[in-house]
């Protein structure tokens, strides 16, 4: 009768230690906060990528997947028709002291001015664990404002 009782507070007392995940970093949810507006400081170099840089970054978030997470960011231009909208990653992908850096990037519209409402582009891209150990802020870049997300 003693070893059902025992087991049973070991178990009530090993689930009790386990609400301290909720605030550790071992919880996933707990990686990124919310992402941070800041001005764009300087001319970014567009390469050999002949698309432009996105008017304004309006959003940003890391999302959790099974290997890894999602760079997920929104953009709005000032019109219909842009396309081929993708995150380039700065520094062949790697993150330079725990900043991992990407460019918001989208081809121009094919008619000579864009016309109509401002248009939202979303795009996300990939980012395995193992990259994302090294990782304490992820900022995606526009042509007048940049977004941070940080742990």
């Amino acid at each position: 009768m003693t070893r059902p009782i025992l087991a049973m507070i070991a178990l009530s007392l090993v689930l009790a230690g386990c609400s301290g995940v909720r605030n550790s970093r071992m919880n996933p949810m707990n990686w990124f906060g919310s992402s941070t507006e800041e001005s764009q400081l300087g001319p970014i170099s567009l390469e050999t990528d002949n698309r432009a840089l996105v008017h304004s970054v309006t959003g940003l978030s890391i999302e959790r997947t099974s290997s890894g997470g999602l760079v997920r960011a929104e953009a709005q231009m000032p019109g219909q028709g842009w396309w081929d909208a993708a995150l380039v990653a700065e520094n062949n992908g790697r993150p330079v002291n725990g900043v991992l850096t990407y460019r918001f990037v989208a081809a121009a519209p094919r008619s000579a001015a864009p016309t109509g409402r401002p248009q939202t582009l979303v795009v996300a891209t990939p980012v395995s664990e193992y990259l994302l150990e090294e990782v304490t802020t992820v900022v995606v870049q526009g042509a007048s404002n940049s977004r941070t997300v940080r742990r």
